[in-house]
């Protein structure tokens, strides 16, 4: 089985050595390259090409949230995974706008990341439990959430599952063996069905019904 390859971005340095250990002693999980800027780990990543970029929020010259952004113009095959101290629901909103797959929290154990780069990587999407549980938190109220979920047709609510996870449409279309066409028809219905219009409105929803909890 081809390794998973990481490009790591973070400008704490015992940080980034300790995360450099562990992706090394993990059977499946390449390093190869570390930034500790995000100037530095755009560049890196456009000449690498890595399978995921784990990166912080929180760096020099410009914000993970803009290298998310960038990244998800000028390299659409590279997973984002944010790896961050901050805890507040406007960051993961923020960052699962901006491209990124998944949010793990720094505080999270050892063991997490590697489960992180490995659902990023595998075309789904990754939100720390303790965010999970803040997205749930915020998400609709129940009644208005059984009445809009009691609109959509079976296959509706299955492309919504999967964008809900991070999919594309052309991975769902490939999962449910449909047309990419006809995916994108399902997902634009059941999105006006349930008023929702942003990424982070689509994971709230999955979050609130459950969907992200087999990640």
């Amino acid at each position: 089985m081809t390794s998973i390859r990481i490009v790591f971005a973070d400008d704490h340095p015992i940080l980034l050595a300790g995360v450099r250990a562990l992706l090394q002693s993990t059977p499946g999980l390449d390093l190869v390259g570390e930034a500790t800027s995000g100037t530095a780990a755009l560049d890196l990543v456009r000449t690498l090409t890595p399978d995921v970029a784990v990166i912080d929020i929180s760096m020099p010259d410009i914000s993970g949230i803009e290298l998310a952004r960038l990244l998800a113009a000028e390299c659409p095959s590279v997973q984002i995974l944010a790896l961050t101290a901050h805890e507040d629901r406007a960051y993961v909103q923020s960052m699962l706008a901006a491209g990124a797959r998944g949010y793990l929290l720094k505080r999270s154990a050892a063991d997490e990341l590697a489960r992180a780069i490995r659902a990023v990587a595998m075309g789904g999407l990754y939100l720390d439990p303790a965010i999970a549980s803040l997205v749930i938190a915020h998400a609709p109220s129940a009644d208005v959430g059984e009445q809009a979920h009691a609109e959509l047709s079976p296959r509706e609510e299955d492309v919504l599952r999967y964008t809900a996870r991070g999919l594309s449409n052309k991975e769902i279309a490939a999962r449910l063996e449909i047309s990419t066409k006809t995916a994108e028809t399902y997902k634009a219905r059941a999105l006006e069905k349930l008023g929702l219009r942003t990424r982070a409105d689509i994971v709230r929803h999955g979050a609130a019904r459950g969907w992200l909890l087999a990640l």
